[in-house]
């Protein structure tokens, strides 16, 4: 990671973060006027271990057959181009990359995802289903690689950049235990070298991610919905879907 004094343009001035769990959950009235629209576009976040990809699945799996047109995709990785920088970004062995540069290929690879995969399956009618989008940049580039929060935001103001979410799912779990079950996972699917970069951070690197996230989900209370990622995969999947059902009705019915 490039050191970065306090006179750099990208050095950070957060301070310690306030747990998001107090405030409780509130509805954004822009959605509940749009109930009937389609075509909404929702993100997975958390830290390494907290089961995104899983759920996502599961919450792919129940609003087809409700009858929603659905796409999932990820980032880094959901466009032809983003498949190439996903080698680079996440590969243990990757040549070494700055803060500054990964920052940027982030945004690369957003920018192009956004063009090539969002915003047509957006435009055609279609959910979104996101594993990771802004929020993580936010998360590991600002709060815990320590780029400023207001350059990372000024580099999404222009379009396509400066789409934001309908709904995002924060899954949140202890980071020590989510760095054990990702590691875990990881040597399972032997996919350590090809993917496991970020595993390689220490646990105070993933507290700064948690800490982020919470921050995050607290100043955004309307889109944000925070989900405890313990426990099964199926309650955990009754959690989101009870958290989405005003999103999409056809989840009233979803496991519990």
């Amino acid at each position: 990671m490039d050191d970065l004094d306090e006179s750099s343009p990208f050095a950070s001035g957060t301070g310690p973060v306030e747990s998001a769990y107090s405030p409780s959950p509130q509805a954004d009235p822009r959605l509940i006027s749009a109930a009937g629209r389609r075509g909404f576009f929702v993100t997975f976040e958390g830290i390494e271990g907290s089961g995104k990809t899983t759920q996502i699945g599961r919450l792919a799996e129940r609003l087809l057959a409700g009858g929603e047109p659905v796409l999932t995709t990820r980032e880094p990785g959901g466009s032809p181009l983003g498949r190439q920088l996903r080698a680079i970004l996440l590969a243990e062995d990757t040549v070494p990359i700055g803060t500054t540069a990964e920052l940027l290929l982030y945004v690369a690879d957003r920018a192009q995802h956004l063009h090539d995969v969002i915003e047509p399956a957006l435009a055609a009618g279609s959910h979104v289903l996101c594993d990771r989008f802004l929020e993580a940049t936010l998360a590991y580039q600002g709060y815990a690689r320590g780029i400023d929060l207001d350059f990372i935001r000024a580099l999404h103001r222009r379009p396509p950049l400066d789409r934001r979410p309908d709904r995002t799912i924060l899954l949140d779990i202890d980071p020590e235990l989510g760095l054990a079950r990702a590691r875990r996972r990881n040597e399972d699917l032997a996919v350590r070298a090809a993917e496991g970069r970020f595993e390689q951070e220490d646990l105070d690197f993933h507290r700064r991610v948690r800490d982020g996230y919470l921050a995050l989900a607290e100043a955004e209370p309307f889109r944000f919905r925070i989900v405890a990622a313990e426990g099964t995969a199926e309650e955990v999947e009754a959690r989101i879907a009870d958290l989405l059902s005003d999103v999409f009705p056809c989840l009233d019915d979803a496991v519990s």
